[in-house]
């Protein structure tokens, strides 16, 4: 176990867990009592009941999100239940907090059925202004987020949304660093799970043709006709490789601008990076260990390399958006996370560095002005 894992597990330990819930008001007196609880409380409640959304005056629900997994699809460790997964649930609050003062809830289910999932979600929604999805396996993730989408609450599932959007506005700023028309370049994504789902559709969304696009699982290019596809799979193989491109990913890369990794360690090889064209753009965000490392994909020579982790320049992580996005929507009070949301975020985030490099195609997560900026352009496009 390497010396930041050892830190981790003995702060972990340390702390009990990284959330705790702060009252907002003392209790010290009795009047405070009368105020807080009973009888003062029923007067916001009887608001409440006369008019429901008054809720989010009277109450936590307008700042306070739910965080919610079942477990099956955890960082890189995989289908590790709910119990294994609070952790990270954690952290994803604690950066809720921190970056975005939003009040987050993690709520680990024990429950693999996504019908299940989502009646449970549909009935504990009315506590929350938000829901953020998280580390749920797909095709399940798919199903369960756009089976919640009436709720009258943004919900979201970061890990195919929250992605796409720092993706493409990495794609961006690199492009603008090698002097390449994004609307010319070559893109292949190589993971068609959730992530690499989403980030697709994003592109496509924000003009990249199928043409420029091709995306691969583990056996190889999507292509129509390819007889084991079926669902998001097939639609997005109608969508993207209108050339009919077929092979693997070694095929894929030849002579590509630009590789958006979502998939397993090692994927991507130097040599593989030498057929691509030239100035080529890496985004490797395999966690925690990327497809390709960055001397690696260097000594093959990428002009731009990128990766998921923040030991290594250009981090591209979701914590650049999502904590932003729901700022924006729950100040909006949004009743979903459309398509033009995203887009304005991603390129609130591309425009937050004025100057990017090769070494900073986005800036630092740590930047809580980026948050307020991603939540300001995220109002703006609300319908």
């Amino acid at each position: 176990m390497s010396s930041i894992y050892e830190a981790s597990l003995k702060l972990h330990a340390q702390l009990k867990g990284k959330l705790a819930i702060i009252a907002k008001h003392p209790l010290k007196t009795r009047e405070d009592l009368s105020l807080l609880y009973t009888p003062g409380v029923a007067a916001a409640s009887r608001e409440i009941a006369k008019e429901k959304e008054s809720a989010y005056t009277y109450t936590m629900k307008g700042n306070t999100i739910a965080v919610i997994t079942d477990g099956t699809a955890v960082l890189g460790l995989g289908n590790i239940g709910p119990e294994a997964a609070l952790p990270v649930m954690e952290g994803k609050c604690l950066l809720f907090k921190e970056l975005a003062g939003i009040d987050a809830v993690p709520l680990c289910l024990n429950s693999k059925d996504p019908k299940e999932t989502i009646a449970i979600i549909k009935a504990l929604a009315p506590t929350f202004g938000g829901i953020n999805l998280e580390d749920i396996k797909a095709p399940e993730c798919f199903m369960i987020e756009e089976s919640l989408q009436d709720l009258g609450i943004p919900v979201m599932h970061d890990d195919q949304h929250g992605t796409a959007v720092v993706v493409l506005a990495a794609v961006i700023n690199a492009t603008k660093v090698v002097k390449k028309n994004i609307k010319g370049v070559k893109i292949v994504i190589n993971g068609a799970g959730a992530a690499g789902i989403a980030i697709t559709q994003l592109l496509l969304a924000d003009g990249i043709t199928g043409e420029q696009l091709i995306l691969c699982d583990s056996k190889g290019i999507l292509v129509q006709g390819r007889a084991d596809l079926s669902g998001k799979k097939l639609e997005m193989a109608r969508l993207t490789n209108t050339m009919k491109k077929k092979g693997l990913l070694t095929d894929a890369v030849r002579g590509a601008d630009i590789v958006i990794g979502v998939s397993v360690k090692g994927a991507l090889t130097t040599s593989m990076v030498q057929t691509m064209a030239k100035d080529a753009i890496i985004i490797a965000m395999a966690n925690p260990d990327p497809e390709i490392l960055p001397q690696d994909a260097k000594a093959g020579g990428a002009a731009i390399v990128a990766t998921g982790r923040s030991d290594f320049p250009n981090q591209v992580n979701n914590v650049l958006g999502f904590p932003g996005i729901f700022r924006g929507a729950l100040d909006a009070r949004a009743h979903r996370i459309t398509t033009a949301m995203k887009l304005a975020a991603a390129e609130a985030l591309a425009s937050a560095i004025s100057t990017p490099t090769k070494e900073q195609i986005l800036p630092s997560p740590l930047d809580k002005q980026v948050v307020l900026r991603i939540a300001e352009a995220v109002k703006k496009a609300v319908r």
